[in-house]
This record gives C-alpha cells, sequence and structure tokens, in this order.
C-alpha cells in the first residue's frame, strides 16, 4: 500500500467493441491505484434492480494476465 501497486486474481467478462464477448476468470490485473483511479471511465450501464448496484468501468493501461 505505501507505492500503490497493486495486483489482484478476478473474473469478469472480455468486452469487445462494446459488447460482452466471453467470461473470463483466473486472470490478474496489475496497475498502480492512482493511476487506476485517474483514468476510470464508467459505461452507462447501470442496473439498479440489485442491491449493489456498479456500471461497467473502463481503466485504460492496465496489465491483464492469465488465461
Amino acid at each position: 500500500m505505501v507505492t500503490g501497486e497493486y495486483s489482484r486474481g478476478a473474473s469478469g467478462f472480455w468486452i469487445e467493441n462494446g459488447e460482452i464477448s466471453y467470461p473470463v476468470s483466473e486472470v490478474t490485473i496489475a496497475s498502480n491505484l492512482k493511476d487506476m483511479f485517474l483514468r476510470m471511465v464508467p459505461a452507462s450501464d447501470l442496473d439498479r434492480n440489485f442491491g449493489t448496484a456498479s456500471p461497467t468501468l473502463f481503466i485504460e493501461g492496465m496489465t491483464l494476465a492469465g488465461s
């Protein structure tokens, strides 16, 4: 936490040209937290039909590794 470097296992969906292409799992995302927050771009797909809600986020410049 001192440097802001961030690395975490993740799962979700691969998005190409604004469309969900396929699910991904067991991938690692890595970046710097300060850079991530500065580069977040929310999509307009917020669904308020659930107890928690969050739009899809695009973060330019992240590293994705895994299969």
